[in-house]
């Protein structure tokens, strides 16, 4: 039995499929992003799911992929935990990108991640290039949700956030320093912590010109970060997953006519795609 994730920093996407390709499972855990999760965490959540529990023993082949697993050291860390648990299983530990891939093309284009952190590839139809390495919500991330709940955070703290916005974010959300501190200091995923006040900007129909000029700063800077350092840029359709793009997808339209870029394919969840091409696998090693 085959079982992969759609790994985000929030949360977990799970699938089991047996050897025909029918879904047996589908469930979900908190996020497991190496990088910012501990090793002992890591395991705890995935412990955590009793239908994980069950099927421990019988899947033969695990393939994660997930954010935060970009590099070696933190990759390295997922496997031993996964290895450890699902003990008869071939373990596989990838970059989110790659299942972002399989989920929305089989042609050559650029795909790009806006969800809790923010990344993006060149697929050229058969390999994935990603030659800038993804350092995370302390570093890049441009207009993803800890992006944007950072924005939010110092536009509030420095008085930037028009003031009848300004009320109503301090009414929603723990705005104390000692508890911004001690969530984005001393616990554990502090990306997906900034990430949840991003909800205050797309929690409904954006109408208000504050978070239409956050959020279109945003696309901007990530538009310049991650799309145009590619070459094939205007010669290819450019693909967008996550909860963020899907909520952005009339800004992101606007940004890229003024860049003369062509706008494929937003998806706000990948795991559909990625059944389907597990399941064309499965196919296609019995025909």
């Amino acid at each position: 039995m085959i079982l992969f994730t759609d790994g985000g920093s929030t949360k977990c996407d799970w699938v089991l499929l047996n050897s025909e390709g029918k879904k047996i499972l589908q469930t979900q855990t908190l996020g497991l992003n190496p990088t910012v999760v501990p090793k002992e965490e890591l395991e705890n959540r995935i412990l955590y799911n009793p239908e994980l529990r069950e099927v421990m023993m019988d899947a033969t082949q695990v393939d994660f992929y997930g954010a935060g697993c970009g590099t070696k050291t933190p990759r390295g860390r997922l496997q031993q935990v996964l290895e450890l648990l699902f003990v008869n299983a071939q373990v596989t530990v990838r970059e989110d990108l790659a299942a972002a891939v399989y989920a929305v093309t089989t042609t050559a284009g650029i795909v790009c991640i806006l969800g809790t952190g923010s990344n993006s590839c060149y697929f050229d139809g058969s390999t994935i290039h990603a030659p800038i390495p993804a350092l995370g919500y302390s570093i890049m991330d441009e207009a993803s949700g800890n992006y944007y709940g950072k924005q939010l955070l110092r536009d509030f703290f420095y008085g930037k956030m028009p003031e009848h916005l300004a009320e109503k974010f301090e009414n929603t959300f723990e705005v104390s320093p000692d508890s911004i501190k001690d969530s984005l200091y001393q616990k554990s995923n502090p990306n997906a912590y900034l990430a949840s006040f991003a909800q205050f900007i797309f929690a409904g129909e954006i109408t208000e010109p504050y978070f239409k000029s956050v959020i279109e700063e945003g696309i901007e800077n990530f538009i310049n970060a991650r799309i145009l350092t590619f070459t094939e840029a205007r010669e290819v359709p450019i693909h967008f997953i996550g909860s963020i793009a899907h909520f952005s997808k009339a800004i992101i339209e606007q940004c890229f006519a003024k860049h003369n870029l062509q706008l494929g394919t937003i998806v706000q969840r990948p795991m559909d795609g990625l059944v389907a091409y597990y399941q064309n696998t499965i196919k296609k090693t019995y025909e």
